[in-house]
């Protein structure tokens, strides 16, 4: 585990919190841990002396251990777990020769790295867990300010049909909202002990080692699972899935915006400040960084969580080759979903929306975004095909003659005949033609109380 991400360009692609849970120092504390709660967890069954477990635990300090020499040591010995084991047997027989005697015993380097991940995920949901709070609360915020502000909805990048603002606003809440409960089931049911010694039987510890893996599971504070997982990766791969789910859902929202920010839309803008999305060159340019940041991470995360995925097809007992892919790959893709997800709370807490420019692109197509709308009002009176044929045509002719097509509807006896320019003219504005909108974002903001 380390960042895997360079120091030069990991703060665009990650949080700041993030970054601390996946640092090496953070990631080598975590197997450090695991070593004195496992001198702890033996010394209560009684297998080891209790002055020896804490004469270990007394020594689990990273910063006390050379990261670069550690690594060093592991591209010899096949594993970081080895070289931090010989370290730390060093380091407590400085003190009590008596208690290095009992440093890693009956574990083996798979515990200590596995349960170390498990230690990083549980860190790095939480992490997570504040952002997207923050970012449903945002976009519920947004969505109830703007449920009566009318937008363009687009379908292939065309001008569909009018639609409220608050809609596209609060199904980003919801769909955060569906991953914050993805995050909680992680946290809840994927996270689990590893203790398995040599090849998951914890014989070297005789018929005491369920006691022990309890107690270690208490002092960590991770679920015991029925039987130790080292070569069924499947927790693994069900953190990456939701991670790379995350990062996805940011990336459609930041697509969004990224649209809305064209000059020629410009509907809605991240947030401005001095120095933000400025151009090394064009002193006019305001630049969707956000944006760009969240598409960055939503880009990779798809392809290291693919790792992950493959990295389940280990062999027998211990795995040789997928176990180590999982290593750099976890943590970068963790650091990716936290940057998309960090790029969205910045929109969310601050996105700025034109409603006047929204309203004037619902009228850039001279009308011809309400012809749904007049469509289905007129057949009612002459049937779906008839009125779809004479609307299309209507259509048609109102970008030919450059003319608006309320004009040409109101100037065609047939359309006339059945519709008063009254009528005709109540089609053409927009929220009237919303369907059940308002009642979809009355949904969608309730399933967010849902916690």
């Amino acid at each position: 585990m380390s960042t895997s991400l360079s120091p030069l360009l990991a703060p665009m692609l990650s949080s700041a919190a993030m970054r601390a849970v996946c640092d090496d120092r953070a990631t080598l504390q975590g197997m450090l841990d695991f070593e004195a709660a496992l001198a702890r967890a033996e010394a209560a069954v009684g297998i080891i002396p209790a002055a020896g477990a804490e004469a270990i635990a007394k020594e689990c300090k990273s910063n006390t251990f050379d990261i670069a020499a550690l690594a060093e040591a592991a591209t010899r010995s096949g594993n970081l777990a080895i070289p931090l084991v010989k370290a730390l047997t060093s380091e407590v027989a400085r003190t009590n020769k008596d208690a290095a005697r009992y440093v890693h015993w009956g574990a083996t380097s798979q515990d200590v790295i596995d349960t170390a991940t498990m230690l990083t995920l549980r860190a790095g949901i939480d992490a997570l867990l504040v952002d997207i709070d923050r970012a449903i609360a945002g976009f519920a915020k947004l969505a109830q300010q703007h449920r009566n502000t009318a937008v363009v909805a687009r379908t292939w990048l065309q001008h569909a049909l009018p639609m409220p603002f608050g809609l596209k606003l609060a199904e980003y809440a919801a769909s955060l909202h569906r991953s914050r409960g993805r995050l909680k089931h992680l946290r809840q049911h994927a996270l689990a002990l590893q203790f398995g010694g040599a090849a998951g039987t914890l014989a070297a510890l005789g018929d005491q080692g369920l006691k022990v893996a309890e107690r270690l599971s208490e002092l960590l504070q991770l679920p015991l699972p029925e039987a130790p997982w080292h070569s069924h990766r499947d927790r693994i791969a069900e953190a990456a899935s939701v991670f790379a789910i995350i990062a996805g859902t940011c990336g459609k929202i930041a697509r969004d915006v990224q649209l809305m920010m064209q000059t020629d839309v410009a509907e809605a803008f991240e947030p401005s400040g001095e120095g933000r999305g400025g151009s090394s060159t064009m002193p006019h340019k305001r630049n969707p960084v956000a944006a760009a940041s969240a598409l960055g991470a939503a880009t990779m995360a798809p392809n290291l969580a693919a790792t992950i995925f493959a990295a389940q097809v280990g062999d027998h007992e211990r795995s040789a080759g997928p176990w180590h892919a999982e290593w750099p790959t976890l943590p970068s893709l963790l650091l990716v979903t936290s940057g998309a997800l960090a790029a969205i709370v910045d929109i969310a807490e601050g996105l700025e929306v034109d409603a006047a420019r929204m309203r004037t692109n619902l009228d850039a197509t001279g009308g011809l975004i309400m012809a749904e709308a007049v469509a289905f009002a007129l057949a009612e009176k002459v049937g779906k095909q008839d009125a779809h044929h004479l609307v299309e045509a209507a259509s048609k002719k109102a970008v030919t003659e450059k003319k608006t097509l309320r004009a040409v509807l109101e100037n065609d006896a047939t359309v006339t005949a059945h519709l008063s320019k009254e009528k005709i003219a109540q089609l053409f504005e927009p929220m009237a033609y919303q369907g059940v909108s308002q009642a979809l974002i009355d949904r969608l903001l309730a399933s967010l109380k849902d916690r």
